[in-house]
């Protein structure tokens, strides 16, 4: 709900919902289109216009009405509606492509043409015989006319449109949405029940909860340091549920020297998270990045780098076997292509394969940045992260392997297109795979704690992110991008951001009174509780039980139910 002057409105909700699919016809144009004048076509090419040199018409098949560009030059070349853009205003965008005359997917996108520059809204791979849904947006940064078009470099097809939607949301609005969210997707109402001996309703009864662990995995990248520092251990054990090493377990530190193996600061480091029940994330296998290889590996021949290739996998995999929570197993392999170039682009499927082979019940990660944070990036795209993905997934044996959808989450300078980044997650939430938020950080500017503090709310607050990892662990080098402590373990203002969400996504203590019939009803965040439970008739005795409350799931009842016997 919003506050507006003396009385309470309600918000449109965002919807979540996303296809990856290429379908027969196209879905309704989500918000019945928003600002989009004729949004289904239906009344001819009222509202739109040819962009660039593009020939457009109206054409209608089983019953569906869209419009049609062709006689394309340039890329640009298109179909487009004037719109106006309010200031500050988040815009999601929608809409359903399909292209004619071209062998194999076209890539397609967004643009919104402003009086001063062009904004990247989203893209797609369309298809011939079906309909593939774009989803994006964009945030307005000025007011004024704009113009709404859809370009791709492959002149020689026809690209057809329909169902186009732009809705707007205000900050408030768009705020509202994370915190419907929340509670929709980070807590649960659980009813307790107390009774006596005899299974008696026992009205009247005080009911305490005090959480003791959250549900929801939410914590920093670590560095060896911490083996040693009191304080970094104090301040991170107070605080977080998940670790990734930032660089201890990957090839370059356990075999700096060829054939001599050194996994020693990497095991200390699993130890001590173990022993304070902090969940890791086995970060990397290997690392497509050329310039991040063990400084022995760029000078072998294919036949020994596939020989040192295999040593490594079963090293690595079989020593943290069953003890990790998930395996980075080819980290950026949509940006770089080391091992592909000189081993066979079947390289990053061979490996998901090896790695489960050995580790079978631990989730294999592709993580990759810039797919949800720099639109401009088309290398790394949510349509190329699922082309990757179906990729890994078609290599023999691969069908069913439990793989997980990184995203690295470095926001660049510039600031972050919030709608852009929760439609991204919208479209990889439609693979139904685990999304993780792996590396979050923000490059450095005068904002930054401020976007900070935004980002790690709009990415808790998408229902389809499973876990968050911030790239921040502090090490004797200092930070990667942003620091949350200093070399005290005082916060900085991003630390105190950290500290501030932490303490608004757990609860402290909640304490009621059951009623006539013994309930009490709470909505808690997920996670593990100690409930304590007294009554007046029996004063010095108070029951305190163990409670876990957990997501729901489709199939599951919403509400939790829990009876106490005293």
């Amino acid at each position: 709900m919003l506050l507006t002057t003396g009385f309470e409105v309600e918000a449109l909700s965002y919807d979540y919902s996303a296809s990856i699919e290429c379908l027969a016809h196209p879905l309704k144009p989500l918000y019945n289109g928003g600002i989009i004048q004729n949004p289904e076509l239906n009344n001819e090419l009222q509202g739109w216009t040819a962009f660039g040199d593009a020939k457009i018409e109206h054409r209608e098949s089983l019953g569906n009405k869209y419009a049609v560009v062709h006689s394309r030059n340039q890329a640009r070349d298109s179909v487009s509606q004037k719109i106006y853009l309010q200031k500050d205003k988040h815009y999601t965008l929608s809409a359903w492509i399909q292209v004619k005359g071209s062998e194999g997917n076209v890539p397609v996108t967004a643009v919104v043409k402003t009086t001063t520059r062009l904004k990247f809204a989203g893209a797609i791979f369309a298809e011939s015989n079906c309909w593939s849904m774009l989803k994006g947006g964009l945030t307005s940064d000025e007011s004024g006319p704009a113009e709404l078009y859809f370009e791709g470099n492959d002149t020689s097809a026809e690209i057809w449109i329909d169902n186009v939607s732009l809705q707007p949301f205000t900050e408030e609005e768009w705020r509202s949405h994370q915190d419907e969210s929340i509670e929709r997707a980070r807590k649960r109402k659980v009813l307790v029940q107390a009774v006596d001996e005899e299974g008696n309703p026992l009205p009247n009864a005080t009911i305490s909860f005090v959480q003791k662990r959250p549900g929801f995995p939410f914590g920093s990248s670590m560095s060896s340091s911490i083996l040693n520092n009191k304080l970094y251990q104090d301040w991170f054990t107070s605080r977080f549920t998940v670790t990734t090493f930032g660089n201890e377990m990957k090839w370059y530190s356990t075999e700096n020297v060829q054939g001599k193996e050194d996994y020693s600061v990497a095991d200390a480091m699993l130890q001590f998270a173990k022993q304070h029940n902090i969940a890791v994330r086995g970060h990397n296998i290997f690392w497509d990045d050329p310039h991040f290889q063990p400084s022995w590996v760029p000078s072998l021949s294919p036949p020994q780098l596939n020989s040192a290739v295999e040593k490594r996998v079963r090293s690595v995999v079989s020593r943290y076997r069953g003890q990790l929570i998930a395996w980075d197993v080819v980290n950026e392999n949509l940006h770089f292509s080391f091992f592909e170039d000189k081993l066979g682009q079947a390289f990053s499927g061979r490996i998901f394969n090896e790695a489960h082979n050995i580790d079978g019940q631990t989730t294999l990660f592709l993580n990759e940045y810039n797919t949800i944070e720099d639109s401009r990036d088309g290398v790394s795209s949510p349509a190329k992260y699922i082309q990757k993905l179906k990729q890994i997934q078609s290599y023999p044996g691969n069908a069913g392997l439990p793989i997980g959808i990184g995203l690295e989450a470095h926001f660049p300078a510039q600031g972050i297109n919030f709608p852009y980044l929760r439609a991204s997650i919208d479209n990889l939430a439609a693979t139904r795979l685990p999304i993780w938020i792996t590396e979050l950080d923000v490059a450095s500017q005068p904002k930054q704690s401020q976007y900070f503090e935004l980002a790690l709310r709009e990415l808790h607050g998408h229902p389809m992110v499973r876990g968050l990892v911030m790239w921040t662990g502090p090490s004797p080098e200092g930070c990667y991008r942003i620091c949350l402590v200093d070399n005290n373990f005082r916060n900085l203002p991003a630390g105190k951001v950290v500290d501030k969400l932490l303490s608004e996504w757990r609860l402290s203590k909640l304490s009621g009174m059951t009623d006539q019939n013994g309930f009490f009803e709470a909505n808690l965040f997920h996670g593990d509780y100690e409930i304590e439970v007294s009554h007046p008739v029996m004063k010095n005795y108070t029951f305190t039980q163990r409670l876990q409350v957990t997501p729901t799931d489709d199939s599951k009842e919403t509400k939790q139910f829990v009876q106490l016997s005293m």
